[in-house]
């Protein structure tokens, strides 16, 4: 079950490095800030700094992510453990928020968001689960 609990977090890290790079660093690109994240280019100044602060959040969530993978994998069970599993906790709840939000059509049509919250969310949900099992 290790092993999956590592996969799976981290492709959440993955994504989340992704997720990173269209943010902070090329949001203002028209094929980033509307082709993934629907945000009109006249939109664009008001919301770049919320872009590019969001954008660091999810680097650090996959930087403490791959820290954790590695020192359990490096033996630190016990530390690497519980940043894997609160940082898949915090992933995983950041997914259910992202759902809501795409329910309550905020920011964008809704369904709209449907594949943000499960990037967000479906990865670190797997991993938990096999934590348990």
């Amino acid at each position: 079950m290790t092993a999956i609990i590592w996969t799976f977090a981290l492709i959440a890290a993955l994504i989340h490095l992704a997720v990173f790079v269209c943010e902070a660093l090329l949001f203002e690109r028209e094929a980033v800030h509307h082709g993934i994240f629907l945000t009109n280019t006249a939109d664009v100044p008001a919301v770049r700094l919320w872009a590019f602060g969001v954008g660091f959040y999810n680097l650090f969530l996959a930087a403490g992510t791959i820290v954790g993978v590695a020192l359990w994998a490096m033996g630190d069970e016990p530390v690497g453990r519980a940043l894997v599993i609160y940082i898949c906790w915090f992933m995983m709840l950041s997914g259910i928020v992202l759902f809501i939000a795409d329910r309550m059509a905020m920011g964008r049509p809704k369904g709209k968001g449907i594949s943000g919250a499960l990037g967000q969310g479906l990865p670190p949900l797997i991993a938990l689960i096999a934590a348990v099992l």
